[in-house]
């Protein structure tokens, strides 16, 4: 009687320990099933927030609404080996963009960066960027400044005009604002702006923060109170408030006239060509996610550029446009007759320049 009952204990506690055992691994499945869960709808929501934040980050102006039909005409697609357009999800076609670094008053960084404390804000640099069909190469076209120029007349809310026979050519963002800009820039050049691109002070120094700096070479020596940069001819390794005083800086190289600055800005946009080429950026999410929120947190875009989605498909176009692919040149300007402090376009070269991007 005893050992029948002893053997019949031992059964029972076999079979309770494999329910158990079996209870345990239920659970254990299912505490892994709902982290697994949680982990990928946190995963999927930080996702989507990240990708809201840097979409709301983005401003943009419907430069197309405000100019209308009296532009130059848009750039004609450039057909594919088969004699068709090409059928690719990403832009291929050639395109001109107009690039403004602002000097905004607005915010403190801007300030602190060198913006100063008055209202309103010039276009400090300005740039016509033009990519070839296939954006196998690119050519950036630097305008001074202080170019004068026949500005046109931009619409204004007040309903004012802005045309001036001779007015610097920064001045047409200082009055009309990016829309003044384009078509001042549409015709000087008689080429189409497809697109607008605005960088402030603050947002320039955090992209060249949030990619490491960059590396230029100076051919002299630089210093410049005004810009509080003191560099000895050399290669530097610049953050981002240093990078940001070299383009800015122009009393401290060559004659102290914008065309000096405007070859250190040029020495700079190859150089940032080259540190994105060299930085993987897709295998840092984290780093990426910086340089994104540092880009569409400072920029300003027409209104066909106003989504993170149309940016990327634009830099993913760009992805194999290396630094020595792209070429910059000055738009060609001799003194102003009337003022040995401007210049204007020198013809017929600067025509020439710009046939040759129509």
């Amino acid at each position: 009687m005893f050992m029948s009952v002893t053997g019949h204990d031992e059964s029972n506690d076999e079979s309770g320990d494999a329910a158990r055992r079996a209870r345990r691994r239920s659970t254990v499945l299912r505490t892994a099933g709902l982290t697994l869960a949680g982990v990928l709808v946190l995963g999927v929501a930080a996702a989507g927030w990240a990708y809201w934040h840097l979409n709301s980050n983005i401003r943009s102006v419907d430069i197309n609404g405000a100019l209308g039909d009296d532009r130059p005409p848009r750039a004609v697609a450039a057909p594919s080996s088969s004699g068709t357009a090409a059928a690719s999800p990403l832009p291929t076609g050639s395109l001109n963009i107009l690039v403004l670094g602002s000097d905004t008053r607005s915010g403190k960084e801007n300030q602190e960066l060198g913006g100063g404390s008055s209202e309103g804000a010039r276009s400090d640099t300005a740039m016509v960027v033009h990519l070839d069909a296939g954006r196998t190469a690119a050519t950036v076209v630097s305008i001074p400044r202080d170019t004068l120029v026949a500005r046109p007349s931009c619409p204004l809310p007040s309903g004012d005009s802005t045309a001036e026979r001779y007015a610097m050519f920064n001045s047409a963002f200082s009055v009309g604002g990016a829309v003044c800009a384009v078509k001042t820039v549409e015709s000087v050049t008689d080429v189409r702006m497809d697109h607008y691109i605005e960088i402030d002070f603050a947002g320039f120094a955090k992209l060249v923060d949030a990619l490491g700096g960059v590396t230029v070479t100076t051919d002299e020596d630089i210093d410049d109170e005004d810009s509080h940069l003191t560099l000895d001819a050399g290669t530097h390794e610049l953050d981002g408030a240093q990078a940001l005083a070299l383009a800015r800086t122009r009393h401290g190289v060559g004659d102290g006239s914008d065309l000096g600055r405007i070859g250190l800005q040029h020495k700079l946009v190859k150089a940032l060509l080259e540190q994105i080429a060299s930085t993987d950026l897709l295998s840092d999410p984290a780093r990426l996610y910086s340089v994104a929120d540092a880009v569409t947190g400072s920029l300003t875009t027409d209104t066909g550029l106003d989504s993170l989605t149309e940016l990327m498909r634009l830099g993913e176009s760009l992805r194999g446009l290396s630094a020595n692919e792209v070429t910059t040149v000055t738009m060609p300007v001799v003194p102003a007759p009337s003022d040995s402090n401007r210049v204007v376009a020198e013809e017929p070269e600067a025509g020439e320049l710009w046939k040759s991007l129509r």
